[in-house]
């Protein structure tokens, strides 16, 4: 989190219309953004039954063009992308040599014309720098030319069961047909936008990227269309319910996928090198020491990020994120914990100021939508 004192807080091209719903705002990853509006149960209960939207247009944004685009990037994530057709999008990571998590990114593969592929990268807002620099050291391809347009773009996340329907009423192509994980080029009130059918929130839903002077008017549209404004707070809750890791808190360049319960993104038997594979096969042939698990606290106390996890009155591991969960109604968290503690129904103990309380170790997610 940014210092204002050293350095100014970035504010996205949204800012004015957050500020004039009288949002509360926070610091996060160098940018000033809204932690709430209406209220955090509000908004979270909006994306779980209607549609809310959140500006993350803090996140960072890069095009690549080239013509083996997607062969030149296989060494940098352990997810195989000959997978990826044009359209789709794979969700991957950037990992260093030790197996670290540098970043978990979402990769959108626009396809191939005049011999030249295209595909275009979301990362965090705090790693976008790291990334940037981490991609154009490691990227084995002088064919391939990458941009940032982070300061050029505006991003908006449209989230919940009804958010194809609003999209649809503003949007002049069918997307009726798009999956989950499918990305498309469209026109939003005359102006082109790229639409992809991803989130954070565990909802169905789109995350739209166009020109800030669209994204203003595109806001509005949805404002009028009923769309709940979201801020930060509301964001944690719904992702935390989903059991999403967040970048700094579950996953870090001090944890593999393999702990973090991202085994999936990593296709050792399909792939050829990458960065950090020797590392991964070494820990999946010896067994992980610890694993991300779930928690579920018998009250209503919460366990917080930091708290540490107490097993027959040892300190054992530590809290990554938690809260009390609006739409499952209890105190839910995310913590490491050893791989001879992980299985579901474990006891544990949660340390909050100095006296522990009864946590159980549950399965994830802890929320799954029925509207997916």
């Amino acid at each position: 989190m940014a210092n204002s004192e050293l350095s100014p807080l970035l504010r996205t091209p949204l800012y004015s219309l957050a500020q004039a719903s009288k949002a509360r705002f926070t610091g996060f990853s160098g940018w000033e953004m809204p932690v709430q509006y209406l209220g955090l149960k509000i908004e979270h209960q909006a994306v779980r039954t209607q549609a809310g939207m959140f500006d993350i247009s803090h996140m960072g944004k890069f095009t690549f063009v080239g013509k083996d685009l997607i062969s030149a990037w296989q060494n940098l994530v352990p997810s195989d992308l000959s997978r990826l057709q044009p359209g789709e999008a794979m969700y991957t990571l950037l990992l260093n040599p030790q197996g670290g998590i540098i970043d978990d990114i979402i990769l959108y593969y626009q396809g191939e014309s005049d011999t030249e592929q295209k595909a275009v990268l979301i990362v965090n807002a705090g790693t976008t720098d790291k990334d940037k620099a981490w991609i154009l050291e490691n990227l084995q391809s002088d064919s391939v030319t990458m941009a940032d347009i982070s300061q050029q773009q505006a991003l908006i996340a449209l989230q919940g069961p009804k958010a194809s329907q609003i999209l649809q009423s503003l949007v002049a192509e069918d997307i009726s047909a798009m999956k989950a994980f499918t990305h498309q080029t469209v026109s939003i009130n005359g102006s082109a936008a790229f639409i992809a059918r991803t989130g954070y929130t565990g909802e169905d839903g789109f995350e739209i990227m166009l020109e800030p002077a669209a994204a203003l008017q595109l806001w509005q549209s949805f404002l009028k269309a009923g769309v709940i404004p979201c801020g930060l707070g509301a964001r944690d809750t719904l992702r935390l319910e989903a059991a999403m890791s967040l970048y700094g808190q579950e996953i870090d360049e001090t944890t593999t996928p393999l702990e973090a319960g991202l085994n999936w993104v990593v296709h050792l038997d399909d792939k050829q090198d990458f960065i950090g594979r020797s590392a991964l096969e070494k820990q999946k042939q010896e067994g992980v020491k610890r694993r991300l698990v779930g928690l579920e606290m018998s009250g209503r106390h919460i366990a917080r990020h930091g708290y540490r996890v107490v097993s027959e009155g040892k300190a054992v591991g530590e809290v990554t994120s938690g809260t009390l969960a609006p739409t499952v109604g209890k105190a839910i968290a995310l913590a490491y914990v050893p791989k001879s503690l992980s299985k579901v129904g474990q006891a544990l103990e949660i340390e909050i100021r100095g006296k522990t309380y009864p946590a159980t170790v549950v399965k994830k997610p802890f929320y799954r939508s029925p509207h997916r």
